[in-house]
Formats: C-alpha cells, structure tokens, sequence
C-alpha cells in the first residue's frame, strides 16, 4: 500500500464489482470517474495514490468512498434535482450511446439524428442533446497519419527539447518553405459581407503563376526570416542559407528544425553545411510536419492573407506576402510549446492502443 491517508475497508460483492467495472467503461462521464475510485481503491491504494492517479483532489475521492460505503452502488449516482422531471431514462440514454458507438445504420456510414430517432423510437431533437452531452459528432470525420520513422522517438526527443530548454548563446529557428503558393484571380469581384449574409466570392479563377516562401522562425522572438523566390530547388534553398546567414550574429549557434524534403539534403547543401559548422541540422521524422512550429506560421498566412484574397499577377501576390510578414515582425508573438516529449509519446501509444483495439 503507497503512502498517504488510508481508506475505510470496503469489501465489493462480485455483482457490484460487474456494475462498478460497467459504468467504468463509458468514456468521459462523471460516473465512470467515480466507478474507477471505487474499483482502484479497494485494490488497497490509499486516498493520496488513488487522487494522483485519477487526476482528482483528495476531497473528491472520499466523497465518492464514503457515499459508495453508505449506499453501495447508488450512492455513486446523481441526486435527483429540481425542475422537470426527465422523461429519458438511463437505461435509453445509454441504448443511444452504445448504438452509436458500437453500430452502424444500414446503407450508410453513420448515425444521423433522423436514423437514430427511427431506430430507438425517440425524437431527433432527444438524440441531439444525448449527442451534445456526450460530446458525439457522428457526422464530423478527421484524418491522421502516424510516422514510420525508426528513429522517431529519437527525433521527437531531440526537437522538443530544442524547444524546451534551448542551449545557451544559440538561435532555433525552425526553418521550411511554402512551395507552390498560386496567384488566383477569381473571376467575379467578392460580395462584400453585410447584416445576416456572410461574403461571398466565385467558385472558378484564373491562375497567374506561383511562388514560393522561404521561412525560418524565430521560436524565441517569433520573428521570421524569409524570402521569395520563384522556384525552390536546392539552389534556391542554399541562397536562403546565405540569407539566414547573413541575419544571425556570429557569436550565435545556430540549430535548424527541418523536415526531410530532398532539397535539404543534395549534394550542393552539405558543402555548405561543413563550411559553416555552427549550423547544426536536427530533422523532424517523417510524416511528423506538425513538430516543426514554421508549418503552424504557414497557416497563419494561408488562413489570413491568402486563401480570401485574389490576385492578378504573381507581384501581388509576393507583395501580400511582404505585406503581412512586415507586420508579423513588427510585434511578434512565439508559438509557446506545452507539451513535453513524454507527453506526445504517450499520447500516442494511447492513441495506437485505441486503433489496434477499435476491431473491423
């Protein structure tokens, strides 16, 4: 038994061990929280162990245990409140999660409110807040994509202490390009947003050439390095070096965070490389573009500046680009890094659990 304040004795029947271990499985509910302080604690942690396991405070833990030794199983529900009375049941509330979760409707891929009314006999507008309170979104979908890199624990260790605790007298700048940005024109001017209509703009364009942005970030200032070029071969690459170069003092290391594009590692970049020995690479694993904080930078460009615009020649596009790089630096803001490279790695070890336990 660890250390800290002990707990009453309490013996579980093998029939409330089954309910207890039932509620427990149900994700992200106050119930399943308190079965888990019951089950853990009649392991024999003490109240401490058990609070800082379950992220709980101590008072939480011996709430729930002594309403659990005082009632058993019931003491752990909810207590009735005033108002209305509810007209779902738990038992039909629980049908709709478990069906949501474990099933799917005939002809189609998920559950919409309509073919979950049908199926369970309720109304739509019951299973939408059964949904909301249980934070379930059918409809919604997202990808994600896990690298294959054999060094990747390696990398994530590597890159995220970089951005932690970086060395003394030295710069991390993380460093890529933004290839392929096109010059479109749409072909109707943009209706402009008024009250109760969002802007509107057309759907065809007509493209007039790209370009391409060089950046390095800054993860200290927030500051970016940059430049435009119109190609981005490792030629181009290597001038952005000179540029980077150039805009660092020489008392500084320099530690670039790059992803494993080819043009980083041609033959014409590595010359450079020995040339200048206080740059020192530190390559992100592959499929793993979000541990490089410029690709989050990117974005902010995209989402402000380009994606809503139109442009009639490749020149206005690289002065819009200008333009919001210029007021980027003149008051930049770091991205702060949170999570530590224990957190990510566990994260997604849970996450590949999750995946290699989901089933067909």
């Amino acid at each position: 038994m660890g250390r800290g304040r002990s707990l009453p004795a309490l013996v579980l029947t093998d029939a409330d061990r089954a309910t207890l271990q039932g509620w427990s499985r149900r994700r992200k509910t106050a119930l399943a929280l308190r079965s888990r302080i019951i089950l853990r604690g009649a392991s024999g942690l003490t109240a401490t162990v058990l609070a800082s396991e379950l992220g709980v405070c101590i008072q939480t833990v011996s709430k729930w245990w002594r309403r659990y030794c005082d009632s058993g199983p019931d003491g752990l529900l909810d207590e009735a409140r005033p108002g209305q009375p509810r007209k779902l049941s738990d038992a039909q509330v629980e049908a709709v999660i478990t069906r949501t979760l474990e099933s799917k409707p005939a002809g189609a891929t998920h559950w919409s409110t309509r073919s979950m009314a049908q199926a369970t006999g309720l109304n739509q507008t019951a299973i939408s807040r059964i949904w909301r309170a249980f934070a379930l979104q059918p409809h919604r979908q997202e990808n994600f994509k896990l690298s294959r890199d054999p060094l990747f624990i390696d990398k994530v260790r590597d890159i995220v202490g970089l951005y932690l605790d970086p060395p003394d007298r030295a710069l991390v700048l993380c460093v890529d390009e933004k290839s392929q940005i096109q010059a479109l024109e749409r072909t109707a001017p943009l209706l402009p947003m008024r009250p109760g209509q969002v802007e509107r703009r057309a759907h065809d364009y007509l493209r007039h050439g790209t370009t391409s942005l060089f950046a390095a970030l800054d993860t200290k200032t927030g500051k970016v390095i940059s430049q435009l070029q119109r190609r981005h071969r490792s030629l181009e690459f290597r001038k952005f070096l000179d540029t980077i170069e150039a805009n660092v003092p020489a008392e500084l290391d320099v530690h670039l965070v790059m992803d494993n594009y080819a043009t980083h590692k041609t033959a014409s970049i590595q010359p450079w490389m020995v040339r200048h020995p206080r740059f020192q690479v530190h390559f992100t694993p592959t499929s793993a573009s979000w541990l490089n904080q410029v690709e989050r930078f990117f974005a902010a460009l995209t989402e402000k500046q380009i994606r809503r615009n139109s442009f009639r020649s490749t020149r206005q596009l690289e002065a819009a680009i200008r333009d919001y790089l210029d007021h980027h630096n003149a008051q930049p803001k770091p991205f702060v890094w949170t999570k530590s490279a224990d957190d990510i790695l566990n994260a997604l070890a849970k996450y590949c659990e999750r995946i290699t336990d989901s089933g067909p």
